[in-house]
């Protein structure tokens, strides 16, 4: 166990090293305060470490327990207790994602209960939705294109500063302690059956979990009248001595120990209750689940810790520093290449691009993904940091955006489909709340924007490119395909023509006869 778990840290050494060393740089050419950095460099170490605990813990636990609801849930024909189990799961593993709560603490034009609550009602009815389609024979991307153009439908009726809140919560939810468990429960649910589509109907759990929230929040802000719709914009913590770098970690650790308790409480009461009445798991795998939520648990805690206190301060500054001075233009490229390497810090992006690799049986890799998804973020940021300069409402983004998106899913392979939207949720994650959203947010108000509408919709643009990125991979992806399967068949064709024909060989003398 320990060498795996050594292995899981490297692993999130090499993803987590580059971004620090662009932070780095960039901190050259707009100087931070010493004592930022130094915390900065703290929230790196621990984020490295508590990926590696998290990614270890959610292998040992979040993905058996997930995979064996999703076939206990499939195994039985009682409809009505299908639909109430999917329901009352996806609303509890919301209210447990951390994320949603860090959104949810940035938004105070509506009270994080009431967000937490929208949000997670809609994460339940669509995950039980998403469980009935493959039963149902519905096609992902039909159904993705129906509840897509009711969401902008919706949107169309919603005011402008609920708008980019409502595509970000979408983003949000599909996180760390979200991710592992649905991913795995629609493996679960496709492991029973041996028809055709069963490896494509393990992805799109996630995809249509991300479309509940935004659809949600839309409504929310069609009838709820806040009372004002400002954005705080958190103080900056001037750390003077590594002492006072201590202090602040010490400060904020406990109260992430108790929302990610609560969080995790949920989901082992969910597997309790599981385990009582289907009694699946044997006695030593439940002491390998037990000791995978406790990995689960201290990862999560150190890695909330890390970003949150670490990285937080430093999005937030960097992106204030840089908008107002007189070169903001170096947003643009910073934006992208932050963005090209932050996804691989993403720990739900581990668990993915792991599940992909292992259902397409090597056909679509782990380095494939990390490449499209990488590429996805790049333009995510692109796109992000030319909306704050310029001011460019965010619909001018996202319609043609989802329009695209949702064209290729008749053309593309209908696993890509499904991956590509589940890419979406998940490149969302804890690094983009608590640093690229806080980059966001500095940056907008370093120019002078309106930070509801223009700095909120980064988490929303994240979620959006990968459908893109990964569907083009998916049509390069089935075009090579084709080719090799036609150049087989000429080849066996001109193997055929050839053996059919009577050579004439000549004359052949061995040892002087004449054959």
């Amino acid at each position: 166990m320990n060498e795996i778990l050594k292995e899981k840290i490297m692993e999130a050494f090499s993803s987590v090293l580059p971004i620090t060393a662009i932070v780095l740089i960039a901190s050259i050419v707009s100087p931070m305060p010493s004592g930022t950095i130094l915390m900065f460099l703290v929230g790196a170490a621990l984020l490295i470490i508590g990926m590696g605990f998290f990614t270890l813990g959610a292998d040992m636990s979040m993905m058996p327990m997930g995979e064996g609801i999703g076939v206990e849930l499939t195994k039985s024909s009682k409809l009505l207790l299908l639909i109430f189990v999917t329901l009352v799961i996806g609303f509890i593993i919301s209210v447990a994602e951390p994320d949603l709560q860090v959104l949810g603490r940035q938004t105070p034009s509506v009270p994080a209960f009431i967000l937490i609550i929208t949000v997670s009602v809609g994460v339940g009815v669509f995950l039980m939705i998403s469980v009935l389609r493959p039963l149902l024979k519905i096609r992902l991307s039909v159904m993705l294109v129906f509840f897509y153009v009711v969401t902008f439908i919706v949107a169309y009726f919603t005011p402008d500063t609920f708008i980019p809140v409502s595509f970000d919560s979408g983003g949000v939810t599909t996180g760390p302690m979200t991710v592992p468990f649905i991913l795995a429960m629609g493996a679960g649910i496709a492991a029973l059956r041996s028809d055709k589509n069963s490896q494509e109907d393990s992805f799109g759990l996630v995809a249509m979990c991300s479309i509940g929230p935004i659809l949600a929040v839309l409504i929310l802000g069609i009838f709820y009248k806040p009372s004002h719709t400002g954005v705080e914009i958190s103080a900056i913590h001037d750390a003077a001595t590594s002492r006072d770098v201590v202090r602040y970690f010490a400060i904020e650790l406990p109260n992430f120990l108790k929302d990610v308790l609560m969080s995790l409480s949920a989901i082992v009461l969910c597997f309790v209750i599981f385990q009582l009445i289907t009694r699946r798991y044997k006695k030593h795998q439940l002491g390998r689940i037990g000791v995978g939520f406790l990995y689960s648990f201290i990862g999560l805690v150190i890695f909330l810790t890390g970003v949150n206190v670490g990285f937080f301060p430093v999005g937030q500054l960097l992106g204030l520093q840089l908008a107002a001075s007189s070169f903001k233009w170096i947003l643009i490229p910073l934006g992208a290449v932050v963005g090209y390497f932050i996804v691989k810090a993403e720990p739900a992006v581990h668990v993915l691009n792991k599940q992909v690799e292992e259902i397409s049986s090597g056909a679509i890799t782990a380095k494939m993904m990390n490449r499209g998804l990488s590429v996805g973020m790049a333009l995510a940021l692109t796109m992000t940091m030319s909306r704050i300069l310029y001011s460019i409402p965010i619909m001018y983004i996202l319609i043609p955006g989802y329009i695209f998106a949702l064209t290729l899913t008749f053309f593309v392979p209908p696993i890509f489909t499904g991956i590509a939207f589940d890419s979406g949720g998940v490149c969302s994650g804890p690094m983009t709340s608590t640093f690229l959203l806080p980059f966001a947010i500095g940056a907008c108000n370093g120019v002078g924007g309106n930070l509801m509408i223009d700095a909120f919709g980064i988490v929303a643009i994240v979620a959006m490119t990968p459908l893109i990125v990964i569907q083009l991979m998916g049509l390069v992806y089935q075009f090579r395909t084709k080719y090799a399967a036609a150049l087989v068949l000429q080849q066996t064709a001109a193997i055929s023509a050839t053996a059919s024909k009577s050579i004439n060989w000549g004359k052949i003398y061995v040892y002087g006869d004449e054959w």
